[in-house]
C-alpha cells in the first residue's frame, strides 16, 4: 500500500462533526439561527417576515428541527395559545461560530454573489 493511500485510509469524519454540519448545513436554519442570536425571542410570524424567501410550511419544518435538536425551544405564553421561539443554552453557545462566519463571509463572498 502506497503512503497516499495509507493517508486516505486514515481519514474519518469525526460523526458529531458530521452531524453538526448537518443541521447548521441544511438551508435556512443558519439564517433562523442568525435571526434568533440577533433579534431574540420570536413569534413565527416575525421570523417568517425576517426570512420571506423561507416558505411557511418550510420554516415550520426547520423550526421542529432545531427543536428537536436541543437549539431553540417554543415558550407558551400563559394567557395565550400562541408562543415564541428562543434559543436554548445550546443554541445560544451558536453565537462566537456565527460571529467567526460573518467575518469570513465579509472577506471571502462577493457582494454580487446571488447563490
Amino acid at each position: 500500500m502506497s503512503v497516499e493511500s495509507k493517508k486516505a485510509d486514515d481519514f474519518c469524519l469525526c460523526p458529531k462533526f458530521e452531524k453538526t454540519f448537518g443541521i447548521l448545513g441544511k438551508k435556512w436554519n443558519g439564517l433562523i439561527l442568525e435571526v434568533l442570536l440577533a433579534e431574540g425571542d420570536q413569534r413565527f410570524t416575525d421570523l417568517a417576515q425576517k426570512i420571506p424567501q423561507c416558505s411557511d410550511r418550510v420554516l415550520v419544518e426547520r423550526l421542529k428541527e432545531l427543536e428537536k435538536e436541543g437549539l431553540i425551544e417554543k415558550v407558551y405564553m400563559r394567557d395565550c395559545a400562541r408562543g415564541f421561539y428562543r434559543l436554548t443554552r445550546c443554541g445560544e453557545d451558536l453565537k462566537k461560530i456565527m460571529k467567526e462566519i460573518h467575518s469570513w463571509s465579509e472577506k471571502w463572498i462577493l457582494k454580487t454573489d446571488k447563490n
